[in-house]
């Protein structure tokens, strides 16, 4: 029986092949997840409000209601990142954050624009898959802000911008952690061509009471039954943005399936170089 062969001191054994782990880079623990689940609450509620208000509310009245909304939606927005930084989100996590959403917020004006194509998702799922759902929603949240102080487009609709690529991040970090290869690439590509339309359709409904006006068979009608203010909402998007929502639907499945394989990889080595987890873990 052979002896073992001696390992040289102060050398490193050879690091084993094996798949790679699921890393969190946010983590989620309770209260972080409870602030995650009012914020999306209070989200629905924000984008939702046109088909469950009276005919006698003050939002149905008024065109403050996107920057009243807007507001909520960034206290509701603060909440989650506080519990963020109190659940422990690691230093490494923090840079690898304003990387991802300085290389978005770089992206989003070079291409937006032009027949609804809009790269910048493609950085959002990337990043929402590799560090986990927590990454990706608070990714969402940077990179829509980085973006639009890059370009001056602050205003009421950037809360609404903000909640709806952070849900798309989520949800990227959602999917079956199992999946590898091309099953993968094919879940993350068709994953991000439908929520890219779902994207555009939270932003139609966010400002579709206040565009048209009255008196439209596309307009907002408060109080009207759910039935009728949903066909209208649905005729006003298909004539007036169902094209630039496709756009951006295949602009993103291309650009995951093309540039998905060597993104992940790279994401990946940084999470093993990384080793994410929170500062307590890790001595000074």
């Amino acid at each position: 029986m052979s002896a073992a062969p001696a390992r040289t001191p102060g050398t490193a054994a050879a690091p084993t092949v094996g798949p790679v782990p699921a890393v969190d880079a946010v983590p989620l623990s309770r209260r972080t997840a409870l602030a995650l689940a009012l914020t999306s609450v209070v989200g629905l509620l924000a984008f939702g409000w046109p088909l469950l208000v009276g005919a006698t509310s003050a939002l149905a009245a008024g065109t403050q209601a996107p920057l009243v909304l807007g507001v909520v939606l960034v206290g509701v927005l603060a909440v989650f990142l506080v519990a963020v930084n109190d659940g422990g989100i690691d230093v490494k996590a923090i840079a690898m954050l304003g990387l991802l959403s300085a290389v978005g917020a770089v992206l989003r004006p070079l291409a937006a624009g032009t027949g609804g194509v809009e790269t910048v998702f493609v950085v959002m799922l990337l990043g929402g898959r590799v560090f986990g759902p927590g990454f990706g929603f608070v990714l969402g949240s940077t990179t829509m802000v980085a973006s639009a102080l890059l370009t001056g487009g602050v205003g009421p609709w950037l809360p609404f911008q903000m909640l709806g690529a952070s849900w798309l991040g989520l949800g990227a970090g959602l999917l079956p952690r199992r999946l590898r290869g091309r099953g993968e690439l094919a879940a993350l590509a068709a994953y991000g061509a439908v929520a890219a339309v779902l994207y555009g359709v939270a932003m139609n409904l966010s400002f579709w009471p206040f565009q048209l006006g009255a008196g439209t068979g596309l307009s907002f009608e408060a109080g009207a039954p759910l039935a009728e203010n949903l066909s209208r909402f649905a005729l006003y998007s298909v004539t007036t943005s169902l094209g630039w929502d496709l756009g951006r639907a295949v602009t993103t499945a291309m650009g995951v399936a093309l540039l998905g394989r060597p993104v992940l990889a790279a994401l990946r080595r940084a999470s093993v170089r990384a080793a994410f987890g929170p500062a307590s873990a890790h001595p000074a």
